[in-house]
């Protein structure tokens, strides 16, 4: 397993654990975050996060209206500094996560994307 791979798997496990420590391990303290959960989750019609503090936040918020969650990965795609996760979602949709990372191997932008299954 390539060192992509292993930070998609342990941040896969990190939420499906519901442990927001781990999952916020994963972050750089100055990372951007979009995605159209933000609009819904956060009231912003922008959907985007920027910070640490308020991600760990959005999470909290994401993680109490759906306190069921469970994420069934698919697919990793790895790139440059960079990998995507192909995942089942919330409400059975379909997500795919770019996540951008630094030198220091943690997410310092991602850009996430959905669709419901039908």
């Amino acid at each position: 397993m390539t060192s992509l791979t292993a930070v998609a798997m342990a941040w896969l496990e990190a939420w499906n654990a519901h442990d927001m420590d781990a999952i916020m391990s994963h972050y750089d303290d100055d990372i951007e975050f979009y995605s159209p959960v933000i609009v819904r989750i956060n009231n912003d019609p922008a959907g985007r996060i920027k910070g640490k503090a308020a991600l760990r936040s959005y999470f909290e918020r994401a993680l109490q209206a759906y306190p069921d969650l469970h994420f069934e990965l698919y697919h990793v795609l790895e790139g440059m500094s960079s990998v995507v996760l192909y995942y089942k979602s919330v409400n059975n949709s379909l997500s795919a996560e770019l996540m951008v990372l630094n030198e220091k191997g943690l997410v310092q932008q991602v850009r996430a994307h959905y669709k419901a299954m039908s």
